[in-house]
């Protein structure tokens, strides 16, 4: 082979040898772009997986979640059968206990009719007893309504001529009886009764009233009679408003209803003996300043830690109830020790109060109140420590870092450690806000008998007659004597001493 041929071969070689290696090269760059593409999938898949994971771990929680740990109402308990109570069991057993008075009905002394039944043979010689007197009388009562349940009062006024001046002179009507023909303040209380207090929509009152009574009512006309009873009573809904801006302690709470088909809120602010509602499309402090109790309020006002009752002055006692729902969420779905033992103090509390309440105490020893604070503040930092703050960095601009539920309940325990223990410091202040919710879920039940409200006015009516049956249901007195008073101009007043 000659030189010239071996140059040849050696450049041609040469030349295979640097396209090989440029192939070489480029499928290493094609190599690395597939690493790179496939690491940024993985990190895609990363973060998507997290947060799926996230989203599966919340949704679990929700599912998890009833009315015995959270503030879902029991309505909603679709999963759990029996959701467990937050109440110790008593130990008694079911039923009336041993001392109970217990209730009878008793033979009256004055009955309105006698049925004598008279021996008037022997039963067994068939011999005429109806002259022989009967020395021994078995009694036994029919407790019975009327059969003639509606009854008819004609007002007639004479017109009578002097004859002396001539001057005619007529009697005049009470002024109770208006129109040739009406219904009596009984019915109108009655009807009143049925609708405002017992949550029945209208066509089933006037259904009852017809049915019952005998008394064709119709839609038009009790509506016209409950704004009668409820223009009634509009300075007794001042009044109510007055003094419970007074009272020591107030409880307060708001649920959504709707008017017209709009959403609206009512909100109820009411004492051991008193009830006010009120209905305002806002549920925060636009509301409040509208209804206008807790602007310059100065005692303490019990709440669930909605915060617009925390904008205000005056001082604060947080729904424990509340709390011990959330805790116990920690302790049985999420694991945390620190959730059950914060409940077990809680709880002590409670009793501890309570027991120190029975044996005519004021309040505790200093020394005591002191030593519950410090197992109070070492649970939160337990707390504290069993949830750290999230890594990521907290957002820029407004806004706040997203927490968990654990970090935000522990941060409310923490800040408003003195509403959370006012009960505590203060006997007078309750443990939980019960007063407000038991005010409260009458209101629900109507929305779920009735429906929503067809006005603003209707809305209001109902907040006043509620209100005022609320306020003498406490107090004890008579409810439907109230409302017949009412429909004569004349409502009963309730007692306004402050509690």
């Amino acid at each position: 082979m000659t030189t010239e041929e071996e140059l040849k071969r050696l450049r041609r070689d040469q030349q295979l040898l640097q396209e090989h290696l440029a192939r070489r090269d480029e499928r290493i760059v094609q190599l690395e772009q597939q690493v790179m593409q496939r690491d940024e999938r993985l990190a895609q898949m990363q973060e998507q997986l997290s947060v799926l994971s996230e989203q599966v771990q919340t949704l679990q929680a929700q599912l998890k979640k009833d009315s015995h740990n959270s503030h879902l109402p029991p309505s909603s308990d679709r999963f759990v059968r029996r959701p467990k109570s937050l109440r110790k069991r008593s130990g008694k057993q079911a039923g009336g206990q041993e001392g109970h008075p217990g209730t009878t009905l008793h033979l009256s002394e004055t009955p309105d009719e006698v049925i004598v039944h008279a021996v008037e043979v022997c039963a067994q010689c068939q011999h005429d007893l109806r002259a022989v007197a009967s020395p021994l009388t078995e009694r036994r009562q029919v407790i019975e309504v009327p059969p003639k349940r509606v009854v008819v009062i004609e007002h007639q006024a004479q017109r009578k001529w002097c004859p002396v001046c001539q001057h005619v002179t007529e009697a005049s009507f009470p002024d109770e009886v208006k129109a040739p023909v009406q219904y009596g303040a009984r019915i109108g209380a009655i009807a009143v009764y049925l609708q405002q207090a017992q949550l029945l929509p209208y066509e089933r009152v006037c259904e009852v009233l017809h049915e019952v009574l005998g008394a064709s009512l119709t839609a038009g006309t009790l509506k016209t009679l409950v704004d009668r009873c409820a223009e009634q009573l509009a300075p007794v809904e001042e009044q109510i408003k007055q003094h419970v801006q007074q009272a020591a302690v107030l409880h307060q709470d708001e649920t959504g209803l709707y008017v017209g088909g709009h959403r609206s809120w009512l909100h109820v602010s009411a004492t051991e003996q008193l009830t006010h509602y009120a209905v305002h499309p806002k549920r925060g402090k636009a509301a409040l300043e509208a209804i206008g109790i807790l602007p310059g309020y100065t005692g303490v006002s019990v709440h669930d830690g909605w915060r617009a009752y925390q904008s205000y002055a005056c001082r604060h006692g947080l729904c424990n109830v509340h709390h011990l729902r959330e805790l116990t969420f920690l302790y049985e779905v999420l694991q945390q020790d620190w959730a059950g033992e914060m409940i077990t103090l809680l709880l002590d509390l409670k009793q501890a109060v309570a027991q120190a309440r029975s044996q005519g105490h004021t309040h505790l020893h200093a020394l005591e109140v002191q030593d519950w604070k410090a197992r109070y503040r070492a649970l939160l930092a337990e707390g504290y420590q069993a949830n750290p703050l999230p890594a990521e960095p907290p957002p820029k601009g407004k806004g706040r870092r997203k927490q968990s539920p654990a970090r935000n309940l522990l941060d409310r325990l923490s800040t408003h450690q003195e509403a959370v223990l006012a009960f505590l410091d203060d006997f007078a202040v309750p443990f939980d806000n019960s007063l407000a919710e038991r005010d409260i879920r009458m209101v629900k039940v109507q929305q779920k008998v009735s429906g929503c409200f067809r006005s603003l006015g209707g809305a209001q009516a109902f907040c006043r007659i509620r209100g005022y049956v609320s306020t003498l249901r406490k107090q004890g007195l008579s409810v439907l004597h109230a409302l017949e008073a009412a429909m004569l101009g004349h409502p009963v007043l309730p007692a306004f001493e402050l509690s």
